[in-house]
């Protein structure tokens, strides 16, 4: 591991019964399959020069970061759905279950980038409905926006909150929890282990979780500059306004991950770090070895070039033995 002062800015997914983490270069997912061994799956990222020079303008990169990582989680996702539940060599027999296939993907899906992207349409106008039929009680600018921030706020809890109910989801949210945990292991510097990584916390300030609720803080104030009135109106603004309010948003995310050192400024990120309470569970040590077996990979492939393009060439995904996770 990097013993550096400013160590690289690692990113991360949970799946169904699995990680991915994800560098500058690569991306890296492991999974527990069903006879308890851990297969790897490696998706180099692409680089685009006109993508590569967005990234670096402010408001702008979210946008493309988001959906940089839609496209490629949902690669990571599909490998997940498809071979966590299937004894190695009999891949091609389940795919054939394609509905059940496709239901245990969207469930998935449900929590992560690619649903965000079309759900925040849901809980941008669902909202502002709901508030205007509260016009009557409370009319005027302030009013309205308001409750309609805090109806996009309860609705993110409920739905959040319902999806966490199922067996998968939870589980997904445990190894949202373990990704987290690697992560912060790693930037305190300390030995991959798993008693290291069980003893770090599952919330971290640059988590997708943050992001989604600072969306529903920065939308409100950004709704103050435009006219509620009339709905059709509102309605209009409030969609052309998504893009300002994911690129802001994001920028406020990097902000409270850069003072989250200052002791007066680290609570600005709280508000993020407690709907991580929500998004995350305390993983077991089984899904601990998994997160840490997809980190070093990636660290794996980073620093010695392993070229990994799918799950059928040589080392493109390989199995290990659950009492021997990889190491570097």
């Amino acid at each position: 591991m990097s013993k550096s002062k400013t160590p690289p800015a690692y990113g991360g997914q949970a799946l169904i019964e699995g990680v991915m983490f994800g560098g500058k270069k690569d991306t890296v997912t492991a999974i527990r399959r069903k006879d308890d061994s851990i297969e790897f799956y490696h998706v180099p990222r692409e680089s685009h020069p006109v993508r590569s020079k967005l990234k670096k303008i402010p408001f702008v990169r979210g946008i493309v970061a988001l959906i940089e990582s839609a496209g490629n989680g949902s690669k990571h996702l599909t490998f997940a759905s498809d071979r966590y539940d299937v004894m190695p060599g009999e891949e091609v027999e389940v795919k054939e279950e394609e509905t059940s296939k496709l239901t245990m993907f969207l469930g998935v899906a449900a929590i992560g980038v690619l649903t965000f992207l079309f759900s925040k349409f849901v809980f941008t106008l669902v909202p502002v409905f709901l508030a205007e039929l509260f016009q009557p009680i409370a009319p005027g600018k302030t009013a309205q926006i308001m409750l309609e921030s805090l109806f996009k706020l309860i609705l993110l809890l409920t739905y959040i909150g319902l999806i966490s109910m199922t067996p998968l989801i939870k589980r997904v949210f445990q190894y949202h929890g373990a990704e987290h945990k690697v992560i912060n292991n790693y930037e305190n510097n300390l030995a991959m282990t798993v008693e290291n990584v069980q003893s770090q916390s599952r919330l971290h300030y640059r988590c997708g979780s943050s992001f989604i609720l600072f969306t529903v803080i920065v939308g409100m104030f950004i709704y103050f500059f435009v006219p509620t009135d009339p709905l059709w109106l509102r309605v209009v603004n409030r969609i052309l306004l998504i893009p300002v309010v994911l690129g802001v948003s994001f920028e406020v995310l990097q902000l409270t991950n850069a003072v989250r050192n200052v002791p007066v400024l680290r609570y600005l990120g709280y508000p993020g770090l407690w709907l991580q309470l929500l998004t995350t569970k305390e993983p077991d040590d089984q899904q601990v070895e998994v997160a840490i077996a997809s980190f070093e990979k990636l660290l794996e492939v980073e620093q010695y070039g392993v070229s990994v393009l799918n799950e059928k060439v040589e080392l493109e995904t390989e199995t290990v033995d659950e009492q021997k996770p990889v190491t570097i």
